[in-house]
């Protein structure tokens, strides 16, 4: 099995609803966020797929999420805008446009995220 990883990033704001705690508040992180793609095979050049092509579809997640509110995108009306939700977000986002995506992980500080996976 062949892999790639691309990390991005984002800032914004977010608060956490039926919270108790800290991050009830309006706060804000600077999120990194990594997507993996996998296959079995190589292409006729040798790649899982090019870097390029998973750059750019993760930019155009990254742009819909960047200095926001996240609790104000449609999406996070309903869930939670925990970093778990904000995986699958990214995750759901992206599947179309990557064959093969095994993960998003979303990372709030350096030593803290999450990841999401379809089993």
């Amino acid at each position: 099995m062949y892999s790639l990883k691309v990390e991005s990033h984002f800032s914004a704001a977010h608060n956490l609803r039926e919270y108790k705690g800290k991050c009830e508040e309006l706060h804000g992180h600077n999120w990194k966020v990594e997507a993996v793609v996998a296959a079995e095979t190589l292409d006729k050049t040798g790649m899982v797929m090019d870097f390029t092509h998973i750059k750019a579809a993760l930019k155009k997640i990254m742009e819909i999420l960047d200095h926001k509110y996240i609790n104000n995108i449609p999406y996070f009306k309903e869930a939670n805008p925990t970093s778990e939700n904000i995986a699958k977000y990214v995750y759901d986002n992206l599947k179309a446009a990557l064959p093969g995506l095994i993960s998003v992980t979303v990372w709030e500080s350096e030593r803290s995220s999450a990841t999401y996976e379809e089993s």
